[in-house]
C-alpha cells in the first residue's frame, strides 16, 4: 500500500548494514542551504524516540475508501476517535520488542518511557555516544545559511528483527522543520504580488476578472451562491490554519468585508490558540499580513455571515519566529492525542517546545488531543517533497488518512514554483538543489529501508503529495477572458508525481488516462514517469490576480494559496446541506470526486502549463493533468451530488 515507500530502486551499498542489522534510513545529501560544521559533545544528551510500527495500518487505504467511495455501502459511516485508536494503535509485542532492544544495548529500563498514545518510546539522559552506539551511526551539527543548527546524522540501522516494528527515530536524519530565515516563513506558500491599486468600487463589476479576481468573480465561475442559506451552523465547522508570525489584521478585513460582504464588517473568526499561537502584531508588513488576510477574507465571505469560521493559530512568537516549528506535527498532535507525542516523538530541535523556555515564550504545556476536530481544515502551507525524509512523511500522511476516517476534509496547496519547488529550487544530479539545476524538484526514488537521490526526479509539495488529503493547484481567468470563457492553468501552480506515495486507488484511471493520450515529452531522467506515483493536484480555483487588503492598501496576488479557502468554503456548505439533511459531512473527498459520477461536476482545463527548472513543465491536456487536476469545480452539480449519496 502506499502507507510504505516504493520499492523501485536497489543496489546502493549497505556500509551500516550486517547479518543482525539493516539501516533503516540513508540520506546522501542536505538539503539546500545546509551544511556539516562538526562533532557534536559526545557526553551531551539527545531525546532519542523511537516511533512504533502502528497496526493495521496497511488497511487504512481501504478502510478509508470504504467510508469515502460513492459506491460503497458504508459510504459516510465515519469511525470515532476511540475506533481510530484501537484499530491502529502499536501491538504489545512491538513496544516489548523496542524495549528489550533499548535493554540489550544497555538502557536501563528505568529510563525508557513509554508515550500516552502507546506509539513512541523514549529514552531519558542518553548521550549522543549512546544513541551513536546503539544506532551504529554518528551524529554531525549541522547549520543552515540563514543561521540556527540541527543536530542529524547520514544513516542509522537497528538489528534486523526490530525494524519491522519501528516506523522512525529521532533525531536522525530528519531536517523536518523550515530552517531559519531572514523573514518571513519558508514553508508558506507565499502570495506573490502582482499590482497595488485602491479597491474598485464596482465590487459586483464581473467584466474586470481576468485582471482583478474578487469574491463576485470566484460566485460566477464556479456557482457559488452570493447569499448562501446556511441551515445547520452549529453542526457545521470550517477551519482556516495559520503559523506565526502569519497573522490578520482587523482592519484589513474590515476594509474587505465593507466592499464584498459589509454584514461582516467587524467580525472575526473563531479563534483556537496552539501551543501559545496569537494574532500578533509586533510585525506588521505584507509578508506576514497576506495570508492570512487572503485565507480569513475570502472565506468568512464565501461561506457568508451564517456560517462561523475557526482559525487555529500555532506557535509563540519565540518559536514561530526562529521558524523551528515542524511541518505540521503540532497541527496534528493537537487533534489527536492518540498520534500527540506530548512525552516523545516531537523533535526538539525542530519542533516547538513547551513549555518554551525562550523570554516571551508560551509557558503553558503542549497542546495534546485537547482542540475540537473540524470538518473542514484548510492549509495554505507547504514544504519540498525532498527536504523530508520519507518516514517522516509517511507518517504524518497516515494521520491526516486517520482523521479523514473520522470524517474531516484537509486541503492542501500545491505550491507556486511550476515544476520546481519553493523558492524556484530544482535539482542537480547529485540531489543538491539550486534554481540554476536541470532536474523538477523534488526527486528522489528509495526502497523502504533507504533514503537517497538518484537522477529521476518530480514536482510534489508535501502534504499535498499524501494521497490522504486533497492537493489543490490554481488556475486563471485569460486576458481579454470573462468568467464565463474556459479558464486556463496558472503557470505558477505546483504539480507532478510524488517519489514517495504509491498511485491511489481511487486515482488509478484518471493517471492511466493521461498517460494513454497525453504522455508528457520527458523521461526517467527527469521526472519519475513509472506510472505508479501519486499524481498532485486533485483539483483547482482560481489563483491569479486575487484582490487582497494587507496594511489598508489593495493589492493582486498569485498563488496556489488562494484554493484552499475558496474550495474549502465551498466543501463547508456542501457539508451545510447534507447535516441539515441528516447526513454526515463528506470528509475524505477525492474517491467521490475521481468517481465516475462525478466527471461532469468538473470544468476541464484544457489549456496552460507549469514551467520550471529549464522546461515548459507539463501541459494542460483533456482529462486529468499534473497541472489543474480534474479542472475547476461546479458548486451547484457537486452539491447535489453530494446530497444524492447517503
Amino acid at each position: 500500500m502506499f502507507a510504505v515507500a516504493f520499492a523501485l530502486l536497489t543496489g546502493l551499498t549497505l556500509v551500516l548494514s550486517s547479518p543482525s542489522r539493516s539501516i533503516h534510513e540513508q540520506r546522501t545529501n542536505l538539503p539546500h542551504g545546509w551544511s556539516r560544521i562538526r562533532r557534536p559533545d559526545l557526553s551531551g544528551t539527545l531525546p532519542l524516540r523511537i516511533a512504533l510500527k502502528q497496526s493495521n495500518i496497511d488497511k487504512l487505504h481501504d478502510r478509508l475508501l470504504d467510508v469515502s467511495h460513492p459506491e460503497s455501502e458504508n459510504y459516510g459511516k465515519h469511525w470515532t476517535l476511540e475506533e481510530v485508536k484501537t484499530y491502529f494503535q502499536p501491538s504489545e509485542d512491538s513496544v516489548e520488542v523496542a524495549m528489550q532492544w533499548l535493554e540489550e544495548s544497555g538502557v536501563e529500563r528505568a529510563r525508557i518511557e513509554i508515550s500516552k498514545g502507546r506509539n513512541w518510546v523514549q529514552v531519558k539522559d542518553l548521550s549522543v555516544a549512546e544513541a551513536e552506539r546503539i544506532l551504529s551511526t554518528e551524529y554531525h551539527i549541522y547549520e543552515h545559511i540563514h543561521g540556527g543548527t540541527r543536530l542529524a546524522c547520514s544513516a542509522y540501522s537497528v538489528p534486523s528483527h526490530v525494524q519491522p516494528h519501528i516506523e522512525l527515530i529521532t533525531p536522525t536524519l530528519h531536517f523536518d522543520g523550515p530552517p531559519p530565515s531572514k523573514r518571513g516563513h519558508l514553508s508558506a506558500r507565499s502570495f506573490k504580488a502582482v499590482d497595488i491599486a485602491p479597491l474598485d468600487s464596482a465590487t459586483d463589476d464581473l467584466s474586470n476578472c481576468d485582471v482583478r479576481t474578487t469574491p463576485p468573480c470566484y460566485r460566477a465561475l464556479y456557482n457559488i451562491p452570493a447569499e448562501p442559506t446556511i441551515l445547520a451552523a452549529s453542526k457545521n465547522s470550517f477551519a482556516i490554519v495559520e503559523y506565526t508570525p502569519q497573522a490578520y489584521i482587523g482592519s484589513d478585513l474590515d476594509l474587505f468585508f465593507a466592499n464584498f460582504s459589509p454584514s461582516l464588517v467587524g467580525r472575526r473568526p473563531e479563534f483556537i490558540s496552539i501551543d501559545g499561537g496569537v494574532v500578533q502584531t509586533e510585525e506588521m508588513d505584507f509578508e506576514v499580513n497576506i495570508e492570512s488576510n487572503f485565507d480569513i477574507g475570502y472565506a468568512m465571505t464565501l461561506v457568508g455571515p451564517g456560517q462561523p469560521v475557526r482559525l487555529y493559530q500555532l506557535e509563540d512568537i519565540p518559536e514561530g519566529s526562529a521558524q523551528l516549528l515542524g511541518p505540521f506535527n503540532d497541527l496534528l498532535d493537537a487533534l489527536d492525542g492518540s498520534y500527540c507525542t506530548e512525552d516523545g516523538g516531537d523533535d526538539p530541535s525542530v519542533d516547538g517546545v513547551y513549555p518554551d523556555p525562550a523570554p516571551g515564550g508560551y509557558q503553558g504545556p503542549k497542546d495534546c488531543g485537547n482542540k475540537q476536530k473540524s470538518n473542514v481544515f484548510s492549509v495554505s502551507y507547504a514544504n519540498n517533497e525532498g527536504d523530508l525524509t520519507p518516514f517522516y512523511q509517511i507518517r504524518q500522511c497516515n494521520e491526516y488518512g486517520k482523521l479523514g476516517l473520522m470524517g474531516i476534509t484537509f486541503l492542501f496547496a500545491s505550491g507556486d514554483s511550476g515544476v520546481a519547488g519553493n523558492n524556484e529550487l530544482c535539482l542537480f544530479p547529485n540531489g543538491t538543489q539550486s534554481v540554476d539545476a536541470p532536474l523538477f524538484n523534488r526527486s528522489f526514488r528509495f526502497s523502504q529501508l533507504l533514503y537517497y537521490f538518484r537522477l529521476t526526479c518530480t514536482t510534489a509539495m508535501f502534504p499535498a503529495n499524501c494521497p490522504f488529503v486533497t492537493g489543490v493547484g490554481a488556475t486563471q481567468v485569460n486576458p481579454g477572458s470573462t468568467v464565463f470563457d474556459p479558464e486556463s492553468a496558472a503557470s505558477l501552480t505546483g504539480g507532478g508525481f510524488s517519489n514517495i506515495f504509491a498511485l491511489p486507488d481511487y486515482q488509478k484511471s484518471a493517471i492511466e488516462e493521461f498517460y494513454k493520450f497525453h504522455k508528457p515529452p520527458y523521461g526517467a531522467d527527469q521526472y519519475n514517469n513509472s506510472q505508479k506515483a501519486r499524481g498532485i493536484p486533485d483539483f483547482s480555483v482560481n489563483g491569479v490576480n486575487c484582490t487582497v487588503v494587507a496594511e489598508g492598501l489593495t493589492i493582486a496576488v498569485a498563488g496556489t494559496s488562494a484554493a484552499p479557502p475558496v474550495i474549502g468554503a465551498m466543501i463547508t456548505l456542501i457539508n451545510d446541506a447534507r447535516l441539515a439533511a441528516g447526513k454526515s459531512p463528506v470528509g475524505f473527498i477525492n474517491p467521490a470526486i475521481y468517481s465516475d459520477a462525478f466527471r461532469d461536476a468538473f470544468n476541464d482545463i484544457t489549456s496552460g502549463n507549469n514551467p520550471g527548472c529549464g522546461t515548459n513543465g507539463f501541459e494542460g491536456v483533456q482529462g486529468w493533468d499534473p497541472v489543474s487536476g480534474l479542472g475547476t469545480p461546479a458548486f451547484e452539480k457537486m452539491r447535489d451530488l453530494w446530497l444524492g449519496l447517503p
